[in-house]
């Protein structure tokens, strides 16, 4: 086997209309359109995408409440990180920084699945 490329990750959630306020409107994604009958969001970023799956059940995972990058998460590179700190601020969205000291930051999106913004480039 030869995993060539990472395709799309799913990601749970309760409410579509506040996730897709948090995904569209606070992180500024892309969304895309999707021919599927069952409820959720398809977003794009470059040659990745999430998507967002209404669920009826959401169980909190977290083992880490005090610093976020320790559980799971996705992580996305940022153009400036300083950018992207100003737009949650402006969002009034709590985050967190790394507690590495690192140019990156963590988010929440409103059912508590974290998302790193990284300030890495390739």
């Amino acid at each position: 086997m030869q995993i060539i490329q990472v395709l799309h990750a799913a990601i749970l959630v309760s409410d579509l209309e506040k996730s897709e306020h948090f995904y569209s409107n606070v992180l500024g994604l892309s969304k895309i359109d999707r021919d599927l009958k069952f409820p959720g969001i398809w977003y794009q970023v470059g040659n990745f995408q999430i998507h967002l799956i209404l669920a009826t059940k959401i169980i909190p995972d977290a083992v880490d409440s005090e610093k976020w990058g320790r559980n799971r998460h996705l992580a996305f590179s940022v153009a400036d990180i300083e950018v992207a700190k100003q737009q949650l601020i402006d969002c009034n969205w709590h985050f967190q920084m790394s507690a590495s000291g690192r140019a990156a930051l963590f988010v929440r999106d409103p059912d508590g699945n974290t998302i790193e913004l990284n300030d890495f480039r390739f």
